[in-house]
């Protein structure tokens, strides 16, 4: 996990690449290449930067650090276009609670158009980590996405799921009711490492605890 000022992002090595989850914000490259080098890491060895959704926390940062190590950039169909700056992001649903926390959020820049070389659909095999799928979460923005590892027991949730306070439904939702169910279907896939856009990965009881959230 590559922990910053807003969010995070994280980095799966394979034998031979890295493969990034989000990048953060528009300043973040020159922070996260000094982290992958100071864990031992090859940031020329980056082949894909995979997008959960198109916030400015999760997307900014990407396609500098592609270019700069010749990556390619994934992201579901449905945010593409907003992380390319042809649509404006999505208005969330706030609830009265959340309005602070979103304020506080909206102090990271704002991200700059940022290509998409490869659209994502659910279900769709990434090219690393054994067999990681994408699986389309809608519900936080139309086009959020989960990355399961079946084989290695791991899910990157975006912010469907946070785990700041435990393991809870995310926040700035732009359909509610449709992140609960794609939270749902998440907590079917049972997995025993839990990663999240915002607080800790959670390596104990996972499952249980995903489970636990969604009742």
């Amino acid at each position: 996990m590559l922990r910053l000022p807003v969010g995070q992002a994280y980095v799966w090595r394979d034998d031979t690449e890295l493969t990034l989850v989000d990048a953060g914000w528009v300043g973040a490259a020159d922070e996260i290449e000094a982290a992958l080098r100071g864990a031992g890491l090859d940031p020329a060895l980056i082949r894909r930067i995979v997008l959960t959704h198109c916030h400015r926390d999760h997307v900014g940062a990407a396609q500098e650090l592609a270019d700069r190590f010749g990556a390619e950039i994934l992201a579901h169909a449905l945010d593409a276009p907003v992380i390319r700056g042809e649509l404006p992001v999505p208005e969330p649903d706030l609830l009265d609670w959340e309005r602070p926390l979103y304020e506080h959020g909206l102090t990271v820049p704002e991200a700059p158009p940022t290509r998409v070389d490869r659209e994502l659909a659910d279900g769709e095999e990434l090219g690393f980590g054994d067999g990681a799928v994408a699986l389309h979460t809608p519900g936080h923005t139309p086009g959020s996405l989960a990355i399961h590892l079946p084989r290695h027991g791991v899910l990157f949730t975006g912010d469907t799921v946070a785990t700041v306070q435990g393991v809870t439904f995310g926040v700035f939702h732009v359909d509610r009711a449709e992140a609960r169910e794609s939270m749902r279907r998440l907590a079917e896939l049972e997995p025993s490492v839990l990663c999240c856009g915002h607080g800790e990965p959670v390596t104990a009881d996972a499952a249980g605890q995903l489970r636990k959230a969604v009742a």
